[in-house]
């Protein structure tokens, strides 16, 4: 499966890179979301960059164990990475494709089944690239994509009970998921990106 997907990787990589489909996903970023055309095509080469990254042998890398020698004749550390299994992962709007394609990849690289949720307002450029995704070879299985409230992923949480679950959005959010979920989260939380307008902001 590593090998598949860096042949998955490689296909999107080169799938994003046509002009035609750079095109399309900076357009369908900009018609969810407050965007220039040059931010959401930054956007989309970012993300395409990313799949660069993961071609080929790039994704059995991840998984690469270690050895430490210890201070003792004999004595050595060995650390091993194993996927959670079924996870889960709730991205927000600002960054409707790069954080979570990256996030989902990481995930599915790593032998993970992951269910996403994107913020609903934006969650259509997602469904695309999945759909891309799948043109490159991803099995149906291997994600499951829901849109809803938070409520009903709140619920959809609790009884699912993912072994491990990747938010990124409110600090609100994230402290009452983290008491639900009993610690088994991973935060990025109440994050700033700070912009300044200068007069000429009519003209951007």
């Amino acid at each position: 499966r590593y090998l598949m997907y860096g042949d998955i990787s490689t296909k999107a990589a080169h799938m994003l890179g046509q002009p035609e489909v750079l095109d399309f996903f900076a357009k369908l970023v900009q018609r969810v979301s407050p965007k220039s055309y040059q931010q959401a095509l930054l956007e989309v080469q970012v993300s395409q960059k990313f799949l660069e990254n993961f071609c080929g042998d790039q994704v059995r890398f991840l998984a690469r164990s270690f050895a430490v020698p210890g201070n003792h004749v004999g004595q050595m550390s060995n650390g091993y990475r194993w996927p959670f299994g079924p996870v889960a992962i709730i991205t927000p709007f600002n960054f409707p494709l790069e954080i979570p394609l990256l996030q989902l990849m990481g995930a599915l690289y790593m032998g993970n089944k992951p269910v996403l949720k994107v913020d609903s307002k934006v969650s259509i450029v997602m469904e695309q690239m999945i759909r891309l995704l799948h043109e490159c070879g991803l099995p149906a299985e291997d994600v499951d994509f829901i849109n809803s409230d938070g409520i009903t992923m709140n619920k959809l949480l609790l009884e699912a009970n993912p072994k491990m679950t990747l938010f990124t959005g409110s600090s609100r959010v994230a402290e009452k998921l983290a008491a639900d979920l009993q610690g088994r989260i991973k935060l990025e939380d109440a994050g700033f990106d700070w912009k300044i307008l200068g007069p000429d902001v009519q003209e951007v």
